[in-house]
């Protein structure tokens, strides 16, 4: 058996197989004879029907089955051996059909179509520069956090009159159109956080307010959207009505939380291990733990910079009428030629992505070997604990729960997904010309979120 390569261009090229009867003619007879003893003919005893018959009989089929294995055989060991960069896999041509007869075999060639991916650059395009933003940690920062756990770790106390920050407790009721209050309408008992409010207006309307006023107050006012909305009033997006024009809030209660102090109880709460046991202390530590998170999502911000300047600066050319015969000779179900071209780009670029993140893996030998999977999944197990202040299993039991999650499939893929976008981020750290540019707290989650 022999495999020719013929290079049609940059782009697209040719496998052709030629096969002779000495790759197929012993392996043929071989099948014929597990035919025979096997084979139930009327007028034979099984084993004994002359090979002539099952040869009439069944030849065509196994000689084509067996040219068919021989032809996939020799093409993947061609690709192999000779290291071929393909895309998808080789497909039968159209231009050139087989060559040779079933009725009377001789040479047989089969032609495959392959498609290739030009050649690319990624290595000066990270060395063009991306553009790595870092958050000034500053006191404003600082004190913010702080406020935040004196806050977590206070407790709230009953006051006579309601402020920007603190929370109303009372009952939402449904007015008749002249204001008085529906019989049998809509009431429910809720808690407004004016903090949170996303509308001013009706913070205006509520700060002043003492135990026992009552406004006429539009839920919609207070409501983030409609399922805040209908949370309010106790009821499903099914069940809200579509105006709640005509409703008032029954303030019964105003609560404020009562920060907690900056005393040694507080500290203990948050640091039983007596590490921290004054403000300065604090923080520092404070300080250090926000670099550290704004350091990950910065990490991030970057990885997400660096993906979109590849797709658009490295330049792959693609064979793609080869792709769109691929895809559709490759589909489990019938694709229309219209629902090929209408995902062609997206597919083209998710294509592209694999195409560079396999290059830097290959050329940094970047691997992700079963152990490291391991660790980084026994991590992530630890730090869900850790979110609910719950501490983690022994090393035992954490092992046995992250092989079980690798077992499921959409978890696995997730994980390799994640250490592999950790790795390609150390990597694009180290490799990347990365320009610092600090940002406030305020610009840098505007960054996060466009």
């Amino acid at each position: 058996m022999h495999v020719v390569r013929k290079d049609l261009d940059a782009l697209n090229g040719q496998l052709i197989v030629e096969i002779t009867p000495d790759d197929y003619a012993q392996k043929v007879k071989n099948n014929l004879e597990k035919y025979r003893k096997t084979a139930k003919i009327p007028g034979f005893r099984p084993g004994h029907t002359p090979l002539a018959v099952i040869e009439k009989r069944f030849g065509k089929a196994v000689l084509a089955e067996e040219l068919n294995q021989l032809a996939h055989d020799g093409l993947n060991r061609y690709i192999q051996e000779n290291q071929l960069n393909l895309l998808g896999n080789p497909i039968p041509s159209a231009q050139m059909p087989m060559e040779g007869t079933l009725d009377h075999p001789g040479l047989f060639r089969f032609s495959f179509d392959i498609g290739m991916p030009s050649a690319f650059d990624y290595d000066s395009v990270l060395k063009s520069g991306v553009e790595y933003h870092t958050v000034r940690v500053d006191d404003k920062l600082i004190n913010q956090q702080i406020e935040d756990l004196r806050r977590r770790y206070g407790k709230l106390i009953s006051i006579e009159v309601a402020e920007e920050k603190d929370l109303l407790m009372g009952v939402f009721r449904e007015l008749q159109e002249d204001g008085s209050v529906k019989e049998d309408g809509i009431h429910h008992t809720t808690t407004l956080t004016l903090e949170y409010l996303p509308h001013p207006e009706a913070k205006s309307l509520l700060v002043g307010k003492k135990p026992g006023d009552h406004v006429a107050l539009d839920p919609s006012h207070v409501a983030k959207d409609d399922a805040d909305k209908a949370s309010l009033l106790g009821l499903t997006a099914d069940t809200l009505p579509i105006s709640t024009e005509h409703f008032r809030f029954e303030i019964t209660e105003v609560k404020r939380m009562e920060m907690a102090e900056l005393d040694s109880s507080f500290y203990e709460k948050i640091f039983p291990d007596a590490s921290i046991t004054q403000e300065d202390q604090l923080k520092e530590r404070v300080k250090k733990d926000l670099d550290s998170m704004f350091e990950r999502d910065a990490d991030r911000l970057m990885t997400r910079k660096v993906y979109e300047h590849l797709l658009a600066e490295v330049h792959i050319a693609f064979p793609e009428e080869f792709l769109k015969r691929w895809i559709k000779m490759s589909a489990s179900t019938p694709i229309a030629d219209e629902d090929i071209d209408k995902e062609f780009e997206d597919y083209l670029k998710s294509l592209k992505w694999q195409l560079i993140q396999s290059k830097i893996f290959k050329d940094s030998d970047i691997r992700l070997s079963f152990e490291e999977v391991i660790s980084f999944t026994k991590g992530l197990i630890a730090s869900n604990y850790a979110q609910y202040g719950i501490p983690a299993p022994e090393d035992k039991e954490l092992e046995a729960s992250a092989r079980e999650l690798l077992t499921k499939k959409d978890q696995a893929n997730s994980i390799y997904d994640q250490l592999a976008e950790e790795k390609l981020t150390q990597f694009f750290k180290g490799h990347a010309s990365l320009k610092i540019k600090p940002l406030s707290y305020e610009d840098f989650i505007a960054k996060m979120k466009s």
